[in-house]
């Protein structure tokens, strides 16, 4: 748990406190204001991306580049955010690919974006100077516990704002959100949707090999198929896209969505569509080079170990991303004439200062 205490301890200074949690825990501050005091200070210091482009603060261990390709169906409806000293920590960094969808598809994305990471923080501070997680307690829950429960109630509480936004239409919208946080050693995930996180390790044979660290949810797998049936919400595919299941209303030929997690998309989240993210944890090693994260505009037409020959090809680490993007647009022009090209955002995340 040393993470974490060090954590909480970033926090606190963060709104200067130097009164000890006792007084957090009386309700002199709340997460919803470290949260925002972090968000500010991050801004403040240029330490985070909301655009294509390169994260590598002095001293970091980190590299991290991001792109964002515009499809052929209008609007770039992807973003990506990357958040370096994440929680005024100088071993954090926060990582986020989001794809919307439907009318209002690129707004709600971007307010996902901007919510989800200060929403997270504002969990996180909370269960710190919650008394249920007493860091002294022997009753104290594993660190992965912690994270788990702070990401899955920040998704729930970003996804109820979304829904009573005054200016976002969400009704027929929605976006999936991949993100990560590298904590030290320690690499949470948690995906909502079908983006894909994919580690790249050094095999015994010296080989880089991938390793998908996330699941796509899709409608057709079986868990979250039965969940669907279960609430009387339906999956099957159209006559002109064979093998493309969509989820349905149960008595409506709508919305037709490609996948079973997303925010928004309140007219189907009584029948099967869910926020709820799936968060795992996997320790770094020296074998571990870096890991991509991607909207389905990737891996439609790249596969996981093309993707890693991809990046780990590339001769400068600031041009993965965009290389990968690149990667993908020509694969569609190739693979799917005749089909729209989807949005396309990629970001790279090298664990390691030294080059490949």
């Amino acid at each position: 748990m040393g993470h974490f205490s060090s954590m909480f301890n970033g926090l606190a200074r963060s709104l200067s406190l130097k009164k000890g949690r006792e007084n957090s825990r009386n309700g002199n501050y709340n997460g919803t204001e470290a949260a925002e005091s972090m968000d500010k200070g991050a801004k403040k210091n240029d330490f985070i991306l909301r655009s294509s482009g390169t994260v590598n603060v002095d001293g970091s261990k980190n590299f991290a580049s991001a792109f964002s390709k515009r499809g052929e169906k209008g609007v770039n409806q992807d973003c990506v955010i990357v958040w370096e000293e994440f929680g005024c920590q100088k071993d954090m960094i926060f990582c986020g690919v989001f794809d919307g969808h439907g009318p209002w598809g690129h707004f709600v994305a971007k307010c996902v974006r901007e919510s989800l990471p200060s929403s997270l923080l504002s969990n996180l501070f909370e269960a710190s100077t919650d008394s249920d997680f007493d860091l002294d307690s022997d009753k104290l829950l594993h660190e992965f516990d912690i994270w788990k429960h702070s990401y899955t109630k920040a998704c729930a509480a970003v996804d109820h704002e979304l829904e009573q936004h005054p200016k976002i239409d969400s009704f027929y919208s929605g976006t999936t959100s991949l993100t990560i946080v590298r904590q030290g050693e320690a690499l949470f995930t948690a995906n909502v949707g079908d983006s894909r996180a994919v580690l790249a390790t050094t095999s015994e044979d010296g080989n880089l090999v991938p390793v998908q660290l996330t699941i796509d949810f899709k409608p057709n797998l079986p868990q979250e198929a039965e969940r669907i049936k279960q609430c009387n919400g339906r999956v099957f595919c159209v006559d002109d896209e064979p093998g493309v299941h969509r989820l349905w209303l149960p008595e409506n030929q709508s919305p037709g969505l490609a996948m079973s997690r997303a925010f928004g998309d309140y007219c189907v989240k009584d029948f099967g569509l869910t926020s709820v993210p799936d968060v795992i944890e996997r320790s770094i090693t020296s074998k571990d080079q870096f890991v991509v994260l991607a909207t389905d505009g990737v891996w439609d037409v790249i596969s996981n170990e093309e993707a890693v020959q991809i990046v780990s090809s590339t001769p400068e680490r600031a041009k993965a991303a965009k290389r990968l993007v690149q990667s993908a647009s020509c694969a569609w022009r190739r693979k799917r004439r005749g089909i729209a090209m989807d949005d396309i955002s990629a970001i790279v995340l090298f664990f390691h200062s030294s080059p490949l």
